[in-house]
């Protein structure tokens, strides 16, 4: 059975006011030295208003849900002695500016980019699964394309963006898009051919390492793993294990056609780039492009379809009645996104959607 991890970014906010507040070295350190110089999880990320964490890898899904309520526990309570609170949310519903962090790599990114840089107090979910091999893990990679715009829509969390309503369920992914490498990618057809890909990037210049390769899902630098990294970072711990069940999933899946000679489909860039915008803009709430014909159809129906897809591979897992479960809930209780405009239409605050999602951040539901 293939493992899976996760890493997740979540935003430092004040407790009282709910802005950002740059506060990630001093939780930082707080977590450094309650470890007592072990390995901990959590990592500095490009703005200072922002925590990342990352699991162990883990085979079973309950395992990997409880490891992440773990750490986002552990979160809070570093933040909370630094001052801070931690929340679940892709984007900031309060205006906030840029806070870099400190380093000269940022420092590059900063000076080369411009507003794409510091402008990015945006959190992601990346969901890592076990790969045998590169030439698997490119074989997954070509044949996951059209599926990753409905990962995208079921985490969709960033619907405010500088004290505003975007329009979108996620703005997270439209701020993203910015980045040169960031997107759908190309039929790649070897591991020779995808590598070159990368070479050839960092060679224009335009990027300064391979950790700016910023694909949708690519070969992981550090582990043998595909790295899907399309997905908002979710409210909800469980929405987060429901991805990773659903990732590992299609993995499999197209793992398995890869063996056996089966051809990805052809989509373009252009039609995939069509299919995540529309997810972006719509999340659950409205149609989203079909990835077997490319064409409009219900959201609900466009998420059946992916479990249908991957059904064999869920089963052969143990995940298919945790899977169905899972959806169904999302599908009813509504993703992030919808949460956050519920929360906004009963309250009439930003100041309360924070605060009411940083009680749910620390609840682990």
């Amino acid at each position: 059975m293939r493992t899976v991890g996760v890493e997740e970014e979540l935003l430092l906010v004040d407790p009282r006011t709910g802005e950002p507040r740059a506060l990630s070295q001093a939780v930082l350190a707080i977590a450094a030295k309650e470890s007592r110089g072990r390995a901990h999880a959590f990592t500095k990320e490009l703005q200072g208003q922002q925590l990342e964490f990352a699991t162990h890898p883990q085979s079973g899904m309950k395992e990997l849900a409880a490891e992440i309520e773990r750490w986002r526990a552990e979160a809070a309570r570093h933040a909370g002695e630094a001052g801070a609170a931690v929340v679940a949310l892709a984007t900031s519903p309060l205006p906030a500016g840029p806070a870099l962090t400190g380093g000269k790599r940022y420092r590059w990114m900063q000076e080369h980019f411009g507003l794409t840089a510091l402008e990015q107090l945006t959190c992601g979910c990346h969901v890592h699964v076990s790969v045998e091999s590169d030439e698997e893990g490119v074989g997954v990679l070509d044949r996951i394309r059209p599926w990753l715009s409905v990962l995208l829509a079921l985490s969709t969390n960033s619907p405010f963006w500088q004290g505003h309503d975007s329009g979108y369920n996620s703005y997270r992914s439209r701020v993203w898009g910015r980045w040169p490498s960031a997107g759908p990618v190309e039929i790649f057809g070897s591991a020779h051919r995808y590598h070159e890909q990368v070479r050839d990037l960092i060679r224009t210049g335009v990027l300064h390492d391979e950790g700016m390769i910023y694909f949708d899902a690519r070969l992981s630098r550090n582990y043998p793993t595909v790295e899907v990294r399309a997905a908002d970072v979710c409210l909800d711990a469980s929405t987060t294990a429901l991805l990773a069940t659903l990732t590992r999933g299609l993995v499999d899946t197209a793992a398995r056609e890869w063996r056996e000679g089966e051809p990805p489909a052809r989509h373009g860039v252009g039609l995939l780039r069509a299919a995540a915008w529309r997810a972006s803009r719509s999340g659950l709430d409205d149609e989203l492009i079909h990835p077997h014909t490319m064409r409009p159809a219900p959201a609900e129906r466009v998420v059946y379809t992916l479990l249908a897809h991957i059904e064999q591979a869920l089963d052969e897992n143990g995940d298919l009645a945790y899977a169905r479960q899972g959806l169904a809930e999302l599908l009813s209780g509504g993703n992030g996104a919808r949460v956050q405009r519920q929360l906004l239409r009963r309250t009439g605050s930003l100041r309360e959607v924070v605060a009411a999602c940083v009680r749910r951040t620390q609840e682990g539901r």
